[in-house]
């Protein structure tokens, strides 16, 4: 319990010091960074699985087209939501990476709704609603959807949702999605590199992004280990780390505006976190008649 507490933590905190890594590489293009990204994630996986021996898995799902498909989508996803957390920390946008990221848990609660035919209980249909009040009241304070919220929290909501019902492991899973990722992310860089496209880097953003693969693929094995070791009601809670830590981020450290109508669409959201923690975890402890 106390070694999954430490994971956990470590995984959310990490995810929430991202920011620091990736405004290294401000001065390279996103879909760069993306791109090396899938490369350099595939290089550490694969090290990884070296190290372990763990390679049986790789013949039964060659054997298995439907696995890969499902697969195909999760990696679309993910490359879709690091494409858009990427773009936003680099252009100035973390306080809506954080809003996206408090969102989450409330779309969690949509899509186990609308695909795993789950009954949401009433505390959750008016957590759900404060939430879409915060979003509409943010839409209207910028004369636009918050798209940058929405894209990270729906991307990595469909995610979870395909790997939830993936029967494979958290470095079987990423390993699998780095190597369909990698390959189209390196005939990119290749061909960019070709024609001219790419600018030339220095040796520190070569390493950079090399390491930006430990970095992807760490917090996913320790939240993979945590998530093992406590209930999912400790894991509800410790992944608000992550936004909170982004919130802090963008607002002392990066400058980000949070005035007053701002402050007013995240209070209507964590209002609406208030409520589904509470909600939950009276849930999950609540004494099991006999």
């Amino acid at each position: 319990m106390r070694r999954g507490l430490v994971y956990g933590t470590l995984a959310y905190g990490l995810w929430g010091l991202f920011p620091f890594f990736f405004k290294q590489l401000q001065h390279v293009a996103s879909l760069q960074v993306v791109l090396h990204r899938m490369v350099w994630s595939l290089v550490f996986v694969l090290l990884v699985l070296a190290v372990l021996r763990r390679w049986a898995w790789l013949g039964d799902v060659r054997q298995r087209p439907r696995l890969l498909a499902i697969f195909a989508a999760s990696s679309a996803l993910l490359a879709c939501n690091w494409l858009t957390y990427i773009w936003a920390v680099n252009n100035g946008h973390v306080l809506d990476a954080s809003l996206g990221y408090f969102i989450l848990p409330l779309v969690n609660v949509a899509l186990g709704f609308l695909f795993l035919h789950e009954r949401p209980r009433p505390t959750q249909w008016l957590a759900f609603g404060t939430a879409s009040a915060g979003v509409l009241w943010l839409a209207l304070l910028t004369g636009h959807v918050p798209w940058i919220a929405l894209a990270l929290a729906l991307s990595f909501g469909f995610y979870g949702l395909i790997r939830k019902l993936a029967p494979l492991g958290a470095l079987e899973g990423i390993s699998l999605e780095t190597l369909l990722l990698a390959p189209v992310a390196a005939a990119a860089l290749l061909w960019s590199q070709h024609s001219g496209t790419l600018p030339a880097q220095d040796t520190r953003t070569w390493l950079l992004f090399a390491l930006s693969g430990p970095v992807t693929a760490v917090p996913l094995l320790l939240f993979s280990a945590g998530a093992r070791r406590i209930p999912l009601s400790t894991m509800g809670v410790l992944q608000y780390i992550t936004p909170t830590i982004l919130l802090f981020l963008g607002t002392l450290l990066y400058d980000e505006p949070f005035s007053g109508p701002r402050m007013a669409g995240f209070a209507l959201i964590w209002t609406a976190l208030l409520l589904y923690s509470a909600d939950s975890w009276r849930h999950h402890t609540r004494p099991v008649s006999a």
